[in-house]
């Protein structure tokens, strides 16, 4: 499986991704917002882009669906209730359905609510362990709910999808908010060393070179996964007076995402 990250330079801070097989040269194009430089992309590796896959509904991840299909007949795909949001699309797909990419290469789709609640999320089914995460897990951060999501919803997509994948799982967002998010969790989280250690190498990036995350670096400075840490607790109740001295988890994720709202 090849792996091809496109930063697209826009206002949104948009990655699109390209996922080919190496023996077929076909390619799945994830979100190809910048159809022009998918499509460069794709021409420079000689690949054939023969589907597409939206994350969610979204125009920002699903505006460059109609010209990468004019350019290559691509089938579109997205999750199976995602139809009348996403004109064209060829295939609805749900939870453990299997893209196959060439020879070689699959991708397990997971229904992935809280975002949207039609969102899917990608992970590799090969020797390279990757999740491709859309706007459901940013580096250091999660996404917002603001336009279709709900806030339970993506706290049960945390707690019960996303922090059981192997740790050693590559991830590959939407957009790159690394540097915001490490500030968002320094503020609650004044003493996380693995956030002050990073900040200063992404601060100012260049987001095209920018490193790849792993769902082990991400527990340990991605505040929506260290909900039970004594210090982003103590912050919460500061913010939140009324709060029990142990919160649950889900009220913890949800405080968060609030505070994250507003920041």
């Amino acid at each position: 499986m090849i792996v091809e990250r496109i930063w697209t330079g826009n206002a949104y801070r948009n990655y699109n991704y390209l996922i080919a097989c190496p023996d077929s040269g076909e390619a799945l194009a994830i979100d190809p917002l910048d159809h022009a430089k998918c499509l460069a992309a794709a021409r420079e590796k000689g690949w054939e882009i023969t589907q597409i896959l939206n994350t969610h509904e979204h125009r920002d991840h699903t505006g460059g669906n109609d010209a990468v299909v004019a350019a290559t007949g691509a089938r579109v795909l997205a999750h199976f209730r995602a139809g009348e949001r996403i004109p064209g699309m060829d295939r609805g797909v749900k939870a453990g359905d299997v893209i196959k990419i060439g020879r070689h290469v699959e991708l397990e789709c997971m229904d992935t609510p809280g975002h949207t609640l039609c969102h899917i999320c990608l992970q590799s089914r090969t020797d390279m362990k990757a999740l491709f995460s859309g706007d459901t897990l940013f580096n250091a951060g999660a996404g917002n709910c603001h336009n279709g999501g709900h806030p339970e919803a993506l706290y049960a997509t945390f707690v019960d999808q996303l922090s059981k994948l192997s740790e050693d799982t590559q991830i590959h967002p939407g957009h790159d908010y690394i540097e915001n998010n490490l500030r968002f969790t320094l503020s609650r989280e004044p003493g996380n060393a693995a956030a002050q250690a990073l900040l200063p190498q992404v601060a100012g990036h260049d987001p095209a070179q920018s490193a790849v995350t792993t769902l082990k670096e991400e527990k340990q400075f991605n505040t929506f996964f260290r909900l039970g840490n004594p210090e982003v607790i103590a912050g919460l109740r500061q913010k939140f007076p009324d709060l029990p001295e142990v919160p649950d988890a889900r009220t913890v994720f949800l405080k968060l995402r609030e505070l994250r709202n507003s920041w």
